[in-house]
């Protein structure tokens, strides 16, 4: 048969993989192919509308760079991300929660000792971060790394900022022989996701804000357990309701306790208020 109606073009699709050797491949394609036809017939969807939506695509593809990823962005307000993530990495027994990493990881960023100034030279208010890293029943893990990133204290993080200033409020520290961590950086604050591509003419289409509530990154991972691509949020954030990702776990939104000028944690003196963050992250074995 070589003409099909608008119900038969679907079966005629999936059966044109009847030779797929890889099951899972097939299943996804077939689940794919039935929602997307049908989403298709359900709205009515135009000439106009289609073209709209391959130039769509096409700009989020051009709009990528080496250090920006549009398609990621895309996922994340569309809130596919955070749902591939609650599907394939729940938190159990008390382990810490996974959210999305977001499209400003930069892999590499340098190794430093535990208890380090991540933002060296970067804007906002100093936050000392400290804590554990423990297994799911409790028992620290020693040498455990911490791959840490954020922006600065306006939002901005270093792959946005002109010219080329390097790594910015990003490095790794890994746990000493009793689990423990510790670390300077910033007091995150509430930002926008860039809104000058495709996805930023989506949000506005849509009605929405672009904000992410105030928020520091990490992955944690050690052997023998599952690593995690994680949050912490500041509590009290604008936006902590409505991030514009859907990124935001209760168990990960947390107080950051502000001090009056005077001796830091790691024994500094500072002329300014400081804020304190203790946070313990639990992983589950693998």
């Amino acid at each position: 048969m070589r003409e099909f109606d608008e119900q038969g073009i679907t079966a005629a699709v999936l059966a044109r993989m009847d030779q797929c050797g890889d099951a899972r491949f097939r299943q996804v394609m077939t689940s794919l192919i039935t929602h997307l036809h049908d989403f298709v017939r359900e709205v009515k969807l135009t000439d106009a509308e289609w073209m709209g939506a391959i130039q769509f695509l096409t700009g989020v593809g051009k709009t990528c760079t080496d250090k920006r990823q549009e398609f990621i962005l895309l996922s994340d307000t569309l809130g596919v991300s955070i749902l591939v993530i609650t599907l394939n990495h729940p938190a159990s027994g008390g382990t810490t929660d996974s959210t999305v990493q977001g499209p400003y990881y930069w892999e590499g960023a340098p190794e430093l000792p535990n208890g380090a100034n991540l933002a060296i030279g970067v804007k906002g208010e100093p936050a000392f971060y400290s804590g554990r890293v423990l297994s799911s029943d409790g028992t620290p893990i020693a040498g455990a790394l911490l791959d840490i990133w954020s922006g600065d204290g306006e939002g901005t993080y270093d792959l946005q900022m002109e010219g080329d200033v390097g790594m910015k409020a990003r490095g790794r520290i890994r746990t000493d022989a009793e689990g423990r961590y510790a670390f300077r950086s910033i007091k995150p604050e509430y930002y926008p996701v860039p809104t000058d591509g495709p996805v930023g003419i989506m949000l506005r289409r849509m009605g929405r804000h672009p904000m992410r509530p105030g928020h520091i990154h990490m992955m944690v991972s050690a052997p023998g357990h599952q690593a995690i691509t994680t949050h912490l949020f500041a509590a009290g954030s604008e936006y902590i309701d409505s991030d514009a990702v859907f990124g935001v776990k209760e168990s990960l939104v947390t107080p950051y306790a502000k001090h009056p000028p005077g001796a830091a944690p790691d024994g500094t003196r500072m002329e300014t208020a400081y804020y304190t963050v203790n946070y313990d992250f639990r992983l589950r074995r693998a």
